[in-house]
């Protein structure tokens, strides 16, 4: 029957040192070598070899004066060092990279939008620069971002909100122009469009104001200012089911216009240049944040923007 205390004395007696001093002899097999490499005496190593022989209880090593063998159970020992000692470093060295910022994993949240041209090329380059860092990337509303940031469960958010609770720290990353949608077949295109007064009575497919409060409240402003408002038809918090319903003649829409690229439907976008409204993407992160990968991915923001802050203010 197995003595469990003495198992646990025994594991708490031997230590690492033990343990890289017997990896040392048994790869150099000669005491005066392995000594020098460990940057203790001979006397030193041996003393250390024969404890740990003591707390384990067999014979790991066969000297004599010609020779240094392992035992069976040396060589058996020595196989299981090899792979503990590797592991051990890896570790050390994967926690310090973790430190430093280069490996561990970002957690961040967007908009739909942000998917189209600003996501992207800063994932890639992040993935050059820091290829040890892995990246969670969930679409999701401006609210739950804001709510998963103050929780910590976001590192990141890409939102079209500029009202956030203090403990959030947001900088403009990119601001546009918006854009209307309309059928390729609708009679107003860009070669007869003036203003947004020639839509009135037109039905509406529009982002859920729960999507983003902010921009749905610009949108029905720059209806208004038109003098109507409008017949708001749908609502989704996905470009793709707006512009399917306004290919098939549902509805038209207004968009940001990043989101004007990258679809093969039979659809119009013309660009909102002559009004005052922009949309602007905030990136967003959580001021008392302690990832350290957070220091990586500023230092890619701030080849994309200069003004990023990299601390917090």
């Amino acid at each position: 029957m197995i003595n469990i205390y003495k198992t646990i004395t025994m594991s708490n007696l031997i230590e690492m040192r033990h343990l890289r001093y017997f990896h040392t002899l048994s790869r150099e097999l000669h005491y005066g070598k392995a000594a020098k490499k460990l940057f203790i005496s001979q006397p030193a190593l041996t003393k250390q070899i024969q404890m740990l022989e003591s707390y384990a209880g067999v014979k790991l090593i066969n000297r004599n004066h010609k020779r240094v063998q392992l035992t069976d159970a040396g060589i058996y020992l020595q196989e299981k060092c090899e792979r503990w000692i590797r592991e051990l470093d890896e570790s050390i060295m994967h926690i310090q990279r973790m430190e430093q910022g280069l490996n561990g994993t970002l957690k961040i949240g967007f908009l739909g939008s942000a998917m189209h041209n600003i996501l992207p090329e800063r994932i890639k380059k992040l993935h050059q620069h820091f290829p040890g860092i892995g990246i969670s990337l969930e679409e999701m509303s401006n609210q739950t971002q804001i709510d998963q940031l103050l929780n910590q469960n976001l590192d990141l958010g890409f939102i079209r909100k500029s009202l956030v609770p203090p403990s959030i720290q947001i900088k403009a990353v990119y601001t546009e122009t918006f854009s209307l949608v309309l059928p390729s077949n609708h009679p107003i295109s860009k070669d007869n469009f003036q203003h947004m007064g020639q839509l009135s009575g037109e039905k509406f497919i529009l982002f859920d104001r729960d999507y983003s409060e902010e921009y749905y409240d610009t949108v029905i402003q720059i209806i208004s200012d038109n003098g109507f408002l409008p017949e708001i038809n749908h609502k989704s918090i996905h470009a793709t089911t707006i512009f399917r319903l306004v290919e098939n003649e549902i509805g038209i829409s207004i968009v940001p216009t990043s989101l004007a690229s990258g679809y093969q439907l039979k659809i119009q976008f013309i660009p909102l240049e002559n009004i005052p409204q922009r949309t602007t993407l905030y990136l967003a992160w959580n001021k008392d944040g302690n990832n350290p990968a957070l220091q990586s991915y500023f230092r890619i923001e701030k080849s994309f923007n200069d003004s990023i802050t990299l601390f917090n203010e």
